[in-house]
């Protein structure tokens, strides 16, 4: 069985070479027989991995792609961000991030500062939302524009939304402005309740159609 594992991961390696003959990186292949998150867990931790990267390898019903079970374990167990690849997507280089921000979403925090790096390595604009259940000015809004003030190198775009749902916002502004990916700041503790129990953000998982940045806080 490993044998023959290991001849598939190699004529896959052999395919990806062919056809990536520029990149500037190389391709390594690992097997392990522990349960999948625990495998990843591992190499995370002893390759330093930054970055998984995952399709939504789900069900296709006729309103949406729901995402595969093994993708959605990796966002909720294990602390790295992660990428996830819609179905049928093909490439095209992201020009533009739209990360959408709740309440309890802080831009001074870690999985913020991710974001943001990725941006500006990979990407030119972040369109930033802060979507708000009131009208009036909030506290979020003033942390908000006094943290992004401190951001020099990146070039971003900031806009407050009131009383209007997530998925509404997220939908429309993604038509808009030619959104190339979605950005997802992730609280581990609550991370099944709010992005897979129906919550807003759960419809915004399910029915993407660029890839989604899960970036944990």
């Amino acid at each position: 069985m490993v044998k023959k594992a290991k001849h598939k991961l190699s004529k896959l390696v052999t395919s990806l070479e062919k056809e990536v003959k520029h990149g500037n990186f190389s391709f390594e292949t690992l097997i392990d027989y522990d349960a999948l998150t625990d495998a990843i867990t591992q190499v995370v931790v002893s390759k330093n991995i930054n970055l998984i990267v995952m399709g939504s390898n789900g069900v296709t019903g006729a309103k949406e792609v729901i995402f595969g079970s093994n993708t959605i374990n990796v966002i909720r167990k294990v602390d790295c961000p992660t990428l996830v690849i819609p179905e049928k997507f093909e490439y095209k280089k992201p020009n533009d991030v739209l990360l959408p921000l709740d309440v309890p979403d802080s831009t001074s925090g870690m999985a913020f500062t991710a974001i943001v790096e990725f941006t500006e390595k990979f990407c030119k604009t972040l369109h930033i939302l802060r979507i708000q259940p009131y009208a009036k000015n909030s506290k979020e809004e003033k942390r908000d524009r006094a943290h992004l003030d401190t951001l020099k190198q990146t070039n971003y775009v900031y806009h407050k939304i009131n009383n209007v749902p997530i998925p509404y916002v997220v939908a429309c502004y993604s038509q808009t402005h030619n959104i190339d990916l979605i950005a997802i700041i992730a609280k581990r503790e609550s991370l099944f309740d709010r992005f897979f129990s129906g919550s807003p953000t759960t419809q915004i998982t399910h029915k993407i159609k660029v890839p989604l940045l899960v970036s944990h806080s």
